[in-house]
């Protein structure tokens, strides 16, 4: 059973419950479109200017002055996530309604970057490193969480022919927001050190700016679940990742691609202090570059969520990896401002399709009471490469040299884009199945 809702001539075939759902989702769906709307692009403008890879990297290095300490604090909060992605799953994947578990773990996730700002602010040295890598686990942990309770929320209310177009309004209308407050916060939050810490006063506008959209979840009318899993343990679950995989060779190939694509991400914390070889990386440079990071990455949003809704992400995910690898290849040979500034562009549009893709291609493989565990399963494989990819940029970085973990990143990106060429669109899947039924 899934949220692709079938056309309303369809509904009176459907049984009872199904229809009733059906029914509902579409009934609801401008009010629940509109929610997810403001609480999404009020939480990309705030989570952008922590996840971006200029402004965090930067002020671990500040306090650090180490690459592999970089490596570190990202490493932990991507840790943070693959631990508890299938821990969220099974959190809900026994309940008619989840809505309750998505909001207490947003607002848990929003605590901790309100507990990397006042560390920033009375903390110093090595004290300050320490709060800042507990705070970015910490985060990282609840992140895990709310992306598998989120993502299954959002395939319950929101029909896969509206995902493209809602994930390509909040990615732009959020980025947009984002963009011209990280340019602020790198200008002048940053740069003039305002309040004593620009950074710190920076992840204080992140806290509050993603409070305020996650309040908009209260309006969202979620719909019971026709059927649930029974409630297991973690453990259990764990011990049924090997048959999930082996139940969808499809599934498998894109849960590998994704997998190799989030290894590929090694490079990203150190996008913006392999440009300060070339250029002194003061604040208002690092706005610049953040502005051009999430404005690309804001733009092309619109068009990655056209181009799903008209032809599937996984065609979304193809294009994207293969403008993030050449872009990738674009900034080692940059040597001056302003191409660097086309390379971060490339890199944010291309980073931003593969984010766009991977969260959202997973919502069409298997049953709507499956998703949660095929959602927490391939999540929890990205988020552990995610986490290696820093620790092990950092070691070849300090070791070697950043042209060594960029390399490093475009071969395993190019392997990403092998393995998505062997997943057949679900779409056309499904398609082909109702032809040979008919």
């Amino acid at each position: 059973m899934s949220a692709n809702a079938p056309h309303i001539a369809e509904l009176a075939e459907q049984p009872p419950d199904e229809r009733k759902y059906y029914e509902q989702v579409r009934r609801d769906l401008p009010r629940n479109f509109a929610a997810n709307l403001v609480h999404g692009m009020l939480g990309v403008t705030g989570f952008r200017l922590v996840t971006a890879p200029t402004f965090v990297p930067a002020y671990i290095y500040l306090l650090s002055g180490s690459k592999m300490a970089v490596g570190l604090a990202l490493c932990a909060q991507y840790l943070g996530m693959a631990l508890s992605s299938i821990w969220g799953a099974t959190l809900i994947e026994h309940r008619r309604r989840v809505m309750r578990v998505v909001y207490n773990v947003g607002w848990l996730m929003r605590a901790q970057v309100l507990g990397l700002a006042v560390s920033a602010y009375l903390l110093s040295g090595y004290w300050a490193l320490v709060a800042a890598c507990i705070f970015l686990a910490l985060f990282g942990f609840f992140n895990g969480m709310q992306s598998v309770t989120f993502s299954f929320l959002m395939s319950k209310v929101i029909p896969v022919e509206r995902r493209g177009q809602l994930t390509g309004m909040r990615n732009f209308l959020g980025g947009l927001i984002a963009s011209g407050v990280a340019y602020l916060g790198g200008r002048y939050l940053v740069e003039s050190n305002v309040f004593g810490n620009g950074y710190a006063t920076t992840f204080l506008v992140a806290f509050v700016l993603t409070s305020i959209g996650i309040s908009a979840l209260t309006f969202v009318r979620e719909p019971d679940s026709l059927m649930v899993n029974q409630q297991s343990d973690l453990w259990e679950r764990l011990m049924q990742v090997p048959a999930i995989l082996r139940s969808d060779a499809h599934y498998t190939r894109f849960f590998i691609a994704r997998t190799l694509a989030a290894l590929g991400a090694t490079a990203l914390p150190f996008y913006a202090l392999y440009a300060g070889k070339s250029i002194n990386l003061s604040g208002a440079i690092l706005g610049y570059l953040s502005l051009a990071f999430l404005l690309s990455q804001t733009v092309s949003n619109l068009a990655w969520g056209g181009i799903a809704d008209r032809y599937g992400y996984r065609l979304v995910f193809l294009v994207s990896m293969v403008l993030w690898t050449v872009s990738t290849i674009g900034l080692m040979f940059a040597g001056s401002l302003i191409f660097i500034m086309v390379a971060f562009c490339g890199l944010g549009a291309g980073f931003g399709g593969y984010f766009v893709a991977s969260q959202n291609f997973v919502l069409e493989f298997g049953a709507l009471h499956e998703r949660p565990m095929l959602i927490a399963v391939s999540d929890t494989a990205s988020h552990l490469m995610m986490a290696i990819g820093p620790l092990l940029g950092g070691m070849v970085a300090q070791g070697f040299d950043f042209i060594y973990v960029f390399w490093l990143a475009v071969a395993v990106k190019a392997l990403s884009i092998v393995a998505i060429l062997r997943v057949e669109e679900p779409r056309y899947r499904l398609q082909r199945v109702h032809t040979e039924d008919d």
